[in-house]
Formats: C-alpha cells, structure tokens, sequence
C-alpha cells in the first residue's frame, strides 16, 4: 500500500511514505515553518519513490494533542489531499507516535508534550510483543504537580514535557526511570507505523471524519492569570 503520514503537532515537522515494504520520511525541526515545509517535504518523498499523488491509497496524520496551529494544519492538509485524491484517511494518537520513540523493553512508557501554560498533554503505554504501544492510562492534559501515573516496575520518559518540568516529574514518578529524552518529538514514521496496522484492519475514515484532538480548549492564559492585570 501506498499512503502519506503527517505529523506536525509539535515543533518537529515530518512527512513519511510507506511505498511496498519501505518507509522514507522527511523531517526538521521547524517552530512556525511547517505550513511551508510540508507539502514540499510530500512531494520530495513522491519524487524519490517515484509515485505521483495519484498513486497514494490513503493518508495518515498525528491528530494532536499538541499545538493548536499544527494540529490543525495536519489534519486540514490531509483532509484536503485525501478528498482530492478520494482517498480515506487514518488519524493517530501524536502521544502514541511518540511512545514509539521510547526504547524497547518491558518498561512502561510516559509520552509527555509540554503543553505551555504550566501544563502538559499526557499519556502512560505498555510496549506490546510485536512492537506496538497501548495505553495504560487514559490520554490527558494536566499539570505536571497533580500528575497522578498507575504504578508499574519502571518508566521510559520521552517528550519536551521532561525538558520543562524534570524536577517536578522526578517527584511523581515513583518508579525507576530507565531513560529519560526531553528532545524527542512525535515523528511521521511512527504516525505511519501506526496506521499500516489501521490501514490493515479497515479502520481508516472519509477525509470529512477525520478529526483533530485537542485535549483542552484553551489556547492562552488572560492577562489576570498572567498576572498582568
């Protein structure tokens, strides 16, 4: 199967290709140039693999949490690639996608997104036998004091939530922590990993049904919260 994937919910901005058996992808860190990047990012992967956008079977896209903008940039690129194509669309979890960054053990795993605001977007998976992440706890924004995680044997951490808040999640998480990566950002080949499995079992939707998750609908503090008034 030929099918794009998009992640662009956090400051890394990726595009993979899965063409047969094989994934090539593109990826930078770019705050604010993912409008900018990513078509062109799609169409050097299409290039190299030589496939036109009529050849792709389906699009997959990391449909947040994380930042508003880029959240709503992924989805609304692949809705409209995927209705011009008439193509389906698969959406992914962009906490699961960054679940897969973690090593691959029997820890348990912490995908954190620093979520501004003294807030974090939030999500605890165990590593499956055949490489995939499910969820142990639900999917949540929340501050990283009142952060409250099952008990398990030990803890990969990834995700710039442990960058901003390391202290404060040093004292929730009660566990050993086998590896702990702060710079490590949802990536458009786990989005793909994914949704190979979706695309599989008939769980794509229309491009219409394909929806952002936000978490929280709050974009900004006022200027009272910010102590500014």
């Amino acid at each position: 199967m030929n099918f794009l994937a998009i992640e662009t919910s956090t400051e890394a901005c990726s595009v993979a290709l899965v063409h047969g058996d094989e994934v090539i992808e593109r990826s930078e860190i770019a705050p604010r140039r993912h409008a900018e990047l990513v078509l062109p990012m799609a169409d050097a992967l299409l290039a190299e693999a030589g496939l036109s956008r009529a050849a792709l079977q389906g699009i997959a896209v990391g449909r947040g949490p994380g930042a508003f903008t880029g959240v709503r940039l992924g989805v609304s690129l692949a809705q409209g690639m995927a209705m011009a194509l008439d193509i389906p669309v698969v959406t992914v979890s962009s906490l699961e996608a960054l679940a897969l960054e973690a090593p691959e053990d029997d820890a348990a795993i912490l995908s954190v997104i620093d979520a501004r605001m003294g807030e974090i977007y939030v999500a605890a998976w165990r590593r499956e036998d055949d490489g995939s992440v499910s969820l142990i706890d639900r999917e949540r924004v929340d501050t990283a004091a009142a952060l409250l995680l099952p008990e398990v044997s030990a803890w990969h951490v990834v995700g710039t939530g442990w960058t901003t808040y390391e202290n404060v999640l040093r004292e929730r998480i009660h566990a050993p922590i086998r590896s702990a990566e702060g710079a490590r950002y949802p990536q458009a080949r786990h989005v793909a990993e994914v949704a190979a499995r979706r695309f599989r079992h008939g769980d794509a939707v229309a491009p219409e049904l394909a929806l952002p998750v936000y978490l929280r609908d709050k974009v900004a503090l006022t200027l009272v919260e910010q102590g500014r008034a």
